[in-house]
């Protein structure tokens, strides 16, 4: 295996605790924490405006200003997954663009959100961190618009997006709809290789098949938003696969089959899996919603791994009616999705099955 950190100065995941959406608070946690809160309780009744809150843990937030425009609010944060503090703000850029695009939106600007172990960290590396999250910003085409900064203990940085989305062709994780297939965008096995990164076990064309993923841009959700029988849409991030899967099938009122040898996998991401190289996050995922998942016979430990592994900036979930499989596809090609798959079905029921 190659050094991949020996010409950085500093290594920035030596500072925080965790990294990528892996800092996540794990989801039965969180589900205990807002059970309670006000907003917790159905806002549509107080604001008939808000089209989307947190009833169903949509990707964002969806506000309507008229009959063809709403707005979508996101925000998103994380400590560094990797050592580079460019490619660091470029991967926390994309991953905070992507709840935009899982809504069927196109972002409009953003703001910076930046808290930085000042005295500790050099300024050009604070610096390097804030560009990368540009770069990506203008490959977006949108601007950064402002933000607001903080000396904090660990490296955080994120971006609140703001986009707009045409209030007909929101796609919510209630859309889901018994028969429809289930297409995921990108590869798994992002928080596999940060866990062998962080042994210095990750390979320089694994390493770059990290940088690849995580900084692509999820542009395909606006145009897949267009399409009428893509009924529900979401991002695959720090709950793993099975987790945003969850979520879909939940405020659906459906279960869901996934078929384990389908999924699109990351280079070597099955070895490093088997070898143990899984994060802690992955445990906690399964701990929280594993009781809703059903394992066919013979599934390993470390496959299951692959499907709870926190992705950071991970792919799209698309759930389409059949006959619009090839179009939904066409539009991942189209966008440089090239690993785009079909990976299972939803049906009638409440669990999610994983099949071999």
């Amino acid at each position: 295996m190659n050094d991949l950190t020996h010409d950085l100065p500093i290594r920035l995941t030596q500072f925080s605790h965790g990294g990528g959406c892996g800092c996540k608070i794990a989801p039965a946690v969180l589900r205990d924490i807002l059970a309670d809160t006000p907003f917790a309780s159905n806002l549509a009744a107080a604001c008939p405006d808000l089209l989307v809150g947190i009833e169903h843990s949509d990707d964002a937030a969806v506000y309507r200003l008229n009959d063809t425009q709403a707005i979508v609010a996101t925000t998103d944060f994380f400590m560094p997954i990797v050592d580079d503090p460019f490619e660091f703000g470029r991967i926390a850029a994309t991953n905070a663009l992507s709840d935009v695009y899982a809504m069927g939106g196109r972002p409009l600007f953003a703001l910076a959100i930046v808290g930085m172990p000042i005295g500790k960290l050099p300024n050009e590396v604070i610096r390097q961190i804030l560009a990368g999250g540009e770069s990506v910003c203008k490959a977006a085409g949108i601007p950064i618009a402002g933000g607001h900064s903080i000396d904090a203990p660990e490296p955080i940085y994120g971006l609140v997006g703001i986009g707009v989305v045409d209030p007909r062709k929101i796609k919510q994780n209630a859309g889901g709809q018994a028969g429809d297939c289930l297409i995921l965008g990108k590869p798994l096995g992002v928080g596999i290789y940060s866990a062998a990164l962080k042994k210095g076990l990750l390979g320089a064309e694994q390493y770059a098949a990290m940088i690849a993923a995580t900084t692509q841009l999820n542009t395909a959700g606006a145009e897949l938003a267009d399409l009428s029988n893509v009924h529900a849409m979401t991002d695959i991030t720090g709950f793993g696969l099975l987790g945003h899967l969850l979520e879909l099938t939940r405020a659906s009122k459906l279960a869901a089959r996934v078929e384990l040898a389908r999924l699109p996998l990351l280079p070597g991401v099955g070895e490093l899996a088997r070898a143990g190289h899984v994060t802690g996050a992955s445990g906690r995922n399964w701990a929280s919603y594993g009781h809703e998942v059903q394992l066919a016979d013979g599934i390993a430990d470390w496959q299951r791994a692959l499907l709870t592994d926190p992705q950071t900036s991970g792919g799209l979930l698309v759930s389409c009616a059949p006959e619009s499989r090839d179009a939904v596809l066409e539009v991942f090609r189209r966008h440089g999705f090239e690993r785009a798959t079909e990976i299972g079905r939803l049906e009638a029921g409440s669990f999610v099955t994983v099949a071999p």
